[in-house]
């Protein structure tokens, strides 16, 4: 609706970011404009979606950034005319508040709710378009308790199950980490160097959907980032090959190996047993005392290395031979049994069959011990074409012809790893390497010795914490009856007070010592029981906080499935790389368990990803130790809302760092000064017959308004800018020229401006949009269409290029012909000026565009 104009006519002043900020937050507040779902809205819906913040204290550069992207494209759909969900919520679980709550000597709730407040208060100056009345907290109880809800529905189908084995220990958090949180050897929260420690744990079973996670990434090719991709198929790491079983001298049953290469068996010398897995210990025990002991020490060095180390290929092999042998399956040979630290006990089934001649970690084992080397695979031979004649000598060992150089691995120390023609390997010689892998696996189950099989890298999710500030595991232990789940009636199982408890890490949870909280009666028996005093693993909170934004505040069910019909898959999903395993690995398994149990009807939980890149400072991450840390308050008192948006929207490409000392939030405020002031200085009213006005500006307002949607759905948030900034500049010519303020063309071009300008400076979009004589808000004014007649060119630049060089510019009809364009080239005084005396000798035309003049002496 549009004001009385001459009411609606601002001043001339200057442009003043602090108080358009104070008049518009208020009148946002009270409108709520950004609510989604509402009743009788039968708009398509988007559900665009940012990772949720971490109340670690106030916002920072890189929320900034983040939230920024992602409410462009929650703007940008409104204005395309959809109902567009756009929730907000805070992690609020987890080690760094915990740790910080200690620190301080305060309790973690009351720190973790006062970050959020300050985090609040920024967002809502910073103007991000969310649903505030969707917001959610993972560490209230009316959120953990449906935490608590998923893990028994888990438990029900034994998905969720507790098992002892070694696990990574941070000795600083004093608690387990899962494989995906410890990055190079080290905790992903601390830094520290992560150990290995025996301890009974929970685990949700992910490896059951291994090779849906992995075959679904599909779905994903061309919606989200390829590294993510890349990354997620690396770590689940699928690989086939065939379980092998070998006869252990004095062992009832076999020891299984999973190998990629079984077409190598025949070249197997040894077998290694990863240093920390039980069989190992078990072997151990048989051995002689001097053997035991110095098992016993190995292991407690294996203890303290990471899993990295051990798998580096620089370092010396260590090992200890543990005085059993193993038989291979496929000769009956027996082959000495070692102990040692690059295998791991997780892989496979924690023992490798070795063959150090095609292996550079088993040659270099081999090599240190004085073990046997065997080539098995002539690297030499063609793998395609016709299979040659292997002639054998008296002993079936192949004879090579003359010309052909042998490599013996054990003297080069370098292992054959190409691939060729298997000899000294019986009914396998000659084959190439996948005949002989199939050949050799119809031969291990023809005698019942093995079978074909998949390994993954991926392990399952190790999901309890020996911490206080997470959700409480919701099983009871009880001596009579075992794991007795809580009932769902009783949930949640709320935290206890965490006055009177000791949090400081301790290796065990501090919920252990809540005598009244951990001491029950068991719900089967009745009789003495403990609660499962750990918690859970934070990510878990956020596996499927998605869902709950659909209906935040029910008290009867985690989410609505009506509502999950209506509007997930999550259409858009904004966050950092970071999160490019765990979160969304997590997230994924997660959706398609709830798939499987009828509760959703899709697997992949976010239709596409946006990664934004960093924002850093002098080429460096921020930090207060470097001394390039920008503040997000500091920047955002200075500069406003609307500038730091814009400033980071121009600054490249979303997913490329940002380094903040290359930009200009002072810049970013003159453009939108600029912008602001002509809203100011237009003289037509609002119903103004558009066609009177400039034709040259219609045409670049036109055009903006055709291109702009293809650009901001492609994340050229960049090019965007870039465009507004030269249609003000437009505008303000003609409003210099003879029409005018006047002209229709500068209301119009005013106008899209303001429309599309909310995408990045909502708070100047809004005050121009009043200044313009309308209501607020024009968040929810719908997107122009462009007339097609004015995207019709009446004339292109052509540019004159000799010898690579723009001599120059023609103004030509789209509709010139290659012939016509060479000869108005031609017959360019530049050109004339460029060529001289020199020789043309190839003349390119790409009409209506360019033209390429190449010359010599």
């Amino acid at each position: 609706m549009a004001h009385d104009h001459d009411q609606s006519r601002a001043d001339h002043g200057a442009y003043d970011f602090a108080a358009i900020q104070a008049k518009w937050l208020p009148v946002w507040e009270e409108l709520q404009p950004f609510r989604a779902g509402l009743p009788g809205d039968t708009k398509p819906r988007k559900y665009i979606l940012d990772m949720f913040p971490y109340p670690s204290g106030d916002l920072h550069m890189g929320h900034a950034e983040a939230f920024g992207f992602g409410d462009i494209v929650a703007r940008y759909w409104r204005h395309q005319g959809f109902d567009v969900l756009h929730p907000v919520g805070w992690d609020s679980f987890g080690l760094p508040a915990e740790n910080a709550a200690i620190k301080r000597g305060v309790d973690p709730r009351g720190w973790t709710y006062q970050n959020i407040e300050q985090q609040k208060r920024s967002f809502r100056q910073y103007a991000p378009s969310f649903d505030w009345s969707r917001e959610l907290h993972t560490s209230d109880p009316e959120y953990y308790r449906w935490n608590q809800w998923l893990f028994l529905k888990l438990y029900e189908k034994g998905i969720a199950y507790r098992k002892a084995g070694m696990v990574n220990w941070c000795p600083n958090d004093q608690t387990v980490l899962a494989n995906e949180q410890v990055i190079d050897g080290h905790c992903e929260r601390c830094g520290f160097v992560v150990t290995k420690k025996s301890l009974t744990q929970w685990y949700f079973r992910v490896t059951d959907y291994a090779d849906r996670l992995l075959d679904d990434l599909n779905q994903l090719e061309g919606a989200w980032p390829s590294k993510v991709i890349s990354m997620q198929r690396n770590w689940i790491g699928r690989s086939s090959g065939a379980d092998v079983d070998f006869q252990i001298e004095g062992r009832e049953e076999p020891v299984t190996v999973f190998t990629t290469r079984p077409d190598t068996l025949y070249g197997a010398t040894f077998m290694v047993v990863a240093a920390d897995a039980e069989l190992a210990a078990e072997l151990a025990d048989g051995a002689s005392d001097e053997v035991k002991v110095r098992f016993n020490d190995y292991l407690d060095s294996v203890r303290a290395e990471s899993d990295i180390d051990r798998l580096s290929t620089e370092r010396p092999k260590t090992g200890v031979f543990l005085e059993r042998y193993a038989i291979n399956p496929v000769n009956g040979e027996r082959l000495p049994i070692w102990a040692a630290d690059y295998v791991l006990a997780d892989y496979g089934h924690g023992a490798i069959m070795a063959v150090p001649a095609h292996d550079q970690r088993d040659l270099d084992f081999a090599r240190t011990f004085g073990l046997p080397i065997r080539v098995v695979v002539d690297t030499n031979a063609p793998v395609t074409g016709v299979v040659p004649v292997i002639p054998l000598d008296e002993h079936g060992d192949p004879v090579l012809p003359d010309d052909v150089e042998t490599l013996d691995p054990a003297s080069t120390g370098v292992a054959l790893a190409g691939d060729g023609r298997l000899v000294n390997s019986g009914p396998l010689d000659g084959l190439s390497k996948t005949n002989a892998i199939r050949r050799v696996i119809e031969i291990l189950e023809q005698r019942g010795l093995g079978r074909a099989s998949k390994n993954f890298r991926l392990r399952d999710w190790l999901i309890s914490r020996q911490r206080y500030w997470g959700t409480p595991i919701p099983i009871i232990h009880c001596a009579e009856c075992g794991e007795v789940p809580v009932p769902e009636n009783e949930l949640p199982v709320r935290l206890p007070d965490a006055a009177g408890l000791d949090l400081k890490p301790k290796g065990t949870s501090p919920l252990g010592a809540a005598e009244s909280w951990v001491n029950v009666a068991c719900p089967n028996c009745g009789g003495p029981a403990k609660r499962d005093s750990d918690t859970m693993d934070t990510f878990v909170d956020s596996s499927w906080y998605y869902l709950r934004y659909l209906n935040p505040n029910d008290e009867t069910k985690a989410f609505d499935v009506a509502e999950a019909e209506k509007w997930m898959p999550v259409d858009q999903y904004v966050g950092g790389v970071e999160h490019a395993i765990l979160h969304l690995l997590y997230s994924r398994f997660i959706t398609k368990v709830l798939f499987d149990h009828g509760y959703l009807s899709f697997t992949e939980p976010f239709t596409s990803l946006l990664n934004q890149g960093m924002v850093i400072m002098n080429g460096a991450k921020m930090s207060k130790s470097k001394g390039n840390l920008v503040e997000f308050a500091t920047e955002l008192a200075a500069h406003g809302a609307d500038a730091l948006r814009v400033t980071l929207a121009f600054a490249g490409p979303p997913e490329e760092d940002i380094d903040w000392a290359d930009v200009s939030p002072v810049g970013a405020a003159k453009f939108l000064a600029r912008a602001w002031r002509i809203s100011g200085e237009v003289a037509s009213s609002p119903d103004v017959e558009w066609k009177t006005g400039d034709v040259s500006l219609r045409r670049m307002t036109h055009r903006l308004l055709a291109d702009a949607p293809q650009l901001v759905e492609a994340f050229k948030f960049n090019v965007v800018v870039a465009r507004l900034m030269e249609l003000v500049n437009a505008t303000r010519k003609v409003i210099d020229s003879g029409a005018g303020p006047a002209d229709a063309a500068v209301r119009e071009a005013a106008e899209v401006t303001a429309m599309i300008l909310d995408l990045f400076a909502p708070y100047t979009a809004e005050d121009m949009w009043q200044r313009l004589g309308y209501e607020p808000t024009v968040a929810l004014v719908p997107w122009r269409k462009a007339d097609p007649a004015l995207l019709v060119e009446d004339s292109v630049t052509a540019i004159v290029q000799v010898d690579g060089k723009v001599r120059d510019r023609l103004d030509v009809s789209p509709k010139i012909s290659v012939e016509e364009l060479e000869t108005l080239a031609r017959a360019s005084t530049g050109v004339a000026r460029a060529v001289g005396e020199r020789e043309i000798v190839n003349v390119i035309v790409r009409a209506p565009r360019l033209v390429n003049i190449a010359t010599r002496r």
